[in-house]
């Protein structure tokens, strides 16, 4: 009786409550029912820790089996969460999904992983941030087929028979159509092909009538798509999505872009049931499970990202390896959005280079060559040669310049290929396949590519034209050195250009090393040894 006193107290009273000075073990005792226990001995903390204190004070479902918590924002930390698992079975996935991970080789969970599985299994909008390559497709993904499918917990599936059902239960959205694809491939790894159906991709640049066939006669349980494409069939009443349990935005910073902009205010409006602030007692728990569950994915997260994740989620976390912290925590005035190359002078001024470092994936080399502008290409060829690349992606600025690059590296016996937005999507889909399986050997492409290609096995990135800023010479950079693998990031620059390196160098607060390339090896040259001059 006094903790049900105690807990209406802390609920009536919120922030103001005599209960907030109690530290957060006896608030979760009370909770609980267990005032005659609260101890500090190590198996009552390990017991008391698996509750998620969430970021208001109020009772909030945390899991499937609504396991209750009170939570004050100031104190709020996942400390059950097992940043540093030793395998997937310590992170609550199915057996059925488990299997699945074993049979594609997928043993140990990366730390934002081991992080953002848990955290995700218990209902609480996130923002999902790690370095470029780290594993964030399977942190989102593998909660998702814990909940939704034939490999999910059978409780879950409640009246679902054999995990086939009617309704769309979750929705991926990505800003381009390699990522879609890509996204989709991972999906149909763990499911299998007996179970392909149950998710459908819906990007652009494929047949939309073939699409809304197979949306019809499939019922596909997940979609993945582009915003554009998604709001087209969803305006024409071809996809129904009101029911949907979550909704997941990846690379949520290019899809706050001007360019995708109403199409997204039809995803979030159509999509599922945005959970809203939940009032106390069962009535607000059932409507927190009822409500659809919003996970925000990026390499970087600037303050526009966070500015929408508040507005779109009900109390999100920001899931970093090794962290899980209230987004609400975060200083009102955060670092402006560094996805948009067009900025003023005064608003250059300004960016913050955190998000940035943040993406880099770690075991990364980083060099610059400088070099006229007719060079550049040899100088691509014989970087290739003397770091003994054998898959390299290169980047420009314009899809118009690329085609000659390609020519000019066939013709000094290179295998070559362009990526770009005006090829058809059978066309890329099978120079991605070539580039995969090692056909061929230097992928030129445009900004396209550095969201969301995954190629593990990419060992060089080359900038034949420098990136607009340090956040995009990040998404370039992590291409290279995916999960831990070792790579080498070299920017071929004119002298007028070097300030631009000097400056990312600067943001990013690590080396860029000058460097040539002598008689088929990189040298790497001494700051106060102008390697322009040798050049000229």
């Amino acid at each position: 009786m006094s903790a049900l006193i105690s807990t209406r107290l802390l609920l009536l009273f919120g922030e103001s409550s005599p209960l907030k000075k109690l530290s957060r073990v006896s608030r979760t005792a009370l909770c609980r029912g267990s005032t005659d226990k609260i101890k500090t001995n190590k198996h009552e903390k390990a017991k008391l820790n698996s509750a998620i204190e969430v970021p208001k004070s109020k009772v909030k479902a945390v899991g499937r089996n609504g396991t209750r918590a009170v939570g004050v924002k100031k104190s709020l930390e996942i400390e059950s969460a097992p940043f540093a698992a030793k395998s997937f079975s310590e992170l609550g996935i199915p057996p059925l999904l488990l299997e699945s991970l074993e049979n594609e080789g997928f043993k140990v969970p990366t730390e934002v992983q081991s992080a953002a599985i848990p955290t995700i299994l218990k209902n609480h909008d996130v923002v999902i941030q790690s370095y470029t390559g780290s594993g964030k497709t399977l942190a989102y993904l593998l909660p998702i087929l814990s909940e939704v499918g034939p490999l999910a917990n059978k409780s879950s599936n409640g009246d679902e028979v054999s995990g086939k059902k009617s309704e769309i239960e979750a929705v991926i959205v990505a800003p381009s159509r390699e990522l879609g694809m890509q996204i989709v491939r991972e999906f149909e790894k763990l499911l299998g092909p007996a179970n392909k159906k149950v998710v459908q991709q819906l990007v652009g640049g494929a047949n939309r009538s073939r699409q809304e066939e197979a949306l019809k006669k499939n019922k596909p349980a997940i979609i993945v798509g582009t915003p554009g494409r998604i709001a087209d069939i969803s305006a024409a009443g071809k996809l129904h999505t009101h029911g949907c349990r979550y909704l997941v935005l990846d690379e949520v910073d290019e899809l706050l872009s001007f360019n995708f902009r109403e199409d997204m205010h039809r995803i979030l409006d159509h999509v599922g049931r945005r959970s809203s602030a939940d009032p106390p007692g069962p009535k607000g728990l059932l409507a927190r499970k009822a409500g659809r569950q919003t996970i925000l994915v990026s390499a970087t997260v600037p303050f526009s990202v966070i500015r929408a994740a508040r507005s779109w989620g009900s109390d999100p976390l920001l899931v970093q390896a090794k962290k899980v912290i209230p987004l609400e925590s975060l200083p009102a005035s955060g670092p402006v959005n560094l996805s948009r190359p067009k900025s003023s002078s005064s608003s250059n001024q300004n960016l913050q280079p955190q998000a940035a470092i943040q993406s880099l994936p770690p075991a990364l080399k980083h060099y610059y060559c400088v070099t006229r502008l007719q060079h550049k290409v040899d100088t691509l060829r014989r970087c290739v040669h003397a770091l003994d690349a054998k898959s390299v992606i290169a980047f420009m600025n314009h899809s118009k310049q690329l085609k000659d690059a390609v020519f000019k590296l066939e013709a000094r016996g290179i295998k070559a290929a362009e990526l770009h937005g005006d090829l058809g999507k059978l066309a890329r889909s099978t120079i991605l396949k070539k580039f995969k399986n090692g056909e061929v050997r230097v992928l030129v492409t445009n900004e396209l590519s550095a969201r969301g290609l995954d190629v593990p096995e990419c060992d060089l990135v080359v900038n034949l034209d420098l990136p607009t800023d340090s956040i995009h010479y990040a998404h370039r950079a992590g291409r290279t050195g995916r999960l831990g693998r070792k790579g080498t990031v070299v920017t071929i620059c004119e002298a007028p250009e070097m300030f631009i390196v000097k400056k990312v160098q600067k943001q990013l607060g690590m080396p860029i090393l000058a460097c040539e390339f002598i008689e088929g090896k990189l040298v790497h040259m001494e700051e106060e040894k102008e390697p322009l001059e040798s050049l000229k």
